[in-house]
């Protein structure tokens, strides 16, 4: 398979970045996007050429860092993968691959198609976790009694990877749907009811402190989202802090 890569080049946050077409040759149908690109890196080195720099880790869709602009959908054509689930046979010989570094002021570029996502980070710390008691007199949450549809509501959102495909693919780079599924995950157990208050007014603010922006109401998060958390989780948020603030 011939194909014509048009890649995002830039060598920082502080530099002027433009796009580089690259003719590649030999990509099969089985590899996956990812090995594509290491098949490009490679000829680039052996050309004494500087290698695309792009994310990665696990490389079975678990760890969300593989997270590409790819013809202008997050994670490419397919849905409910990440960008290395996605197989070349998606695309067809002589074809043009447009590959972008997800677009958000809160994601600013570190090099190439690697963005800096740690203010996801920073809204998990600020409240999305459940404060532990070690005093020696701790319950056993499994004598809690758990409602089944709870339960795997929270299960649904707590699969959230934080790739930031729902932020790429927003209008307004909304991080609503991460946020939400965070604060949703906790909500719907009784062992995150304690410090739920807390919690939602804290992830929100960070939120917002980061520079994402307000939720559109389009839905393309969740369309473009690899592990299809719902909609229904920003509706959740939205009750939680409006309970949350009327409470004080």
């Amino acid at each position: 398979m011939k194909l014509t890569l048009k890649i995002w080049r830039q060598d920082g946050a502080n530099t002027k970045g433009k796009m580089v077409d690259y003719p590649i040759d030999g990509i099969e149908g089985d590899m996956s996007f990812l090995e594509m690109l290491d098949v490009l890196n490679e000829e680039l080195v052996a050309k004494g050429e500087e290698p695309v720099e792009f994310d990665h880790d696990c490389r079975e869709g678990i760890c969300g860092s593989c997270s590409l602009q790819i013809n202008g959908e997050p994670h490419g054509p397919d849905r409910l993968i990440t960008t290395c689930q996605l197989h070349m046979r998606s695309f067809n010989d002589g074809d043009t691959i447009t590959i972008e570094p997800f677009r958000a002021n809160a994601f600013p570029v570190i090099k190439d198609l690697i963005v800096d996502r740690t203010a996801f980070d920073r809204i998990q710390q600020a409240g999305g976790y459940v404060s532990v008691n070690t005093s020696g007199n701790t319950i056993d949450a499994n004598s809690i009694p758990v409602n089944k549809h709870n339960a795997d509501d929270s299960f649904n959102a707590a699969t959230c990877i934080g790739c930031g495909a729902c932020v790429a693919a927003c209008k307004n780079a909304s991080a609503m749907l991460f946020t939400s599924a965070k604060v949703s995950q906790y909500a719907l157990l009784p062992q995150g009811r304690v410090e739920a208050v807390d919690r939602v007014q804290a992830m929100v603010r960070q939120m917002d402190e980061e520079g994402f922006g307000n939720c559109s109401n389009t839905g393309a998060c969740e369309l473009e989202c690899p592990k299809g958390i719902s909609l229904e989780n920003i509706a959740r948020m939205n009750r939680e802090y409006l309970s949350a603030n009327a409470k004080g």
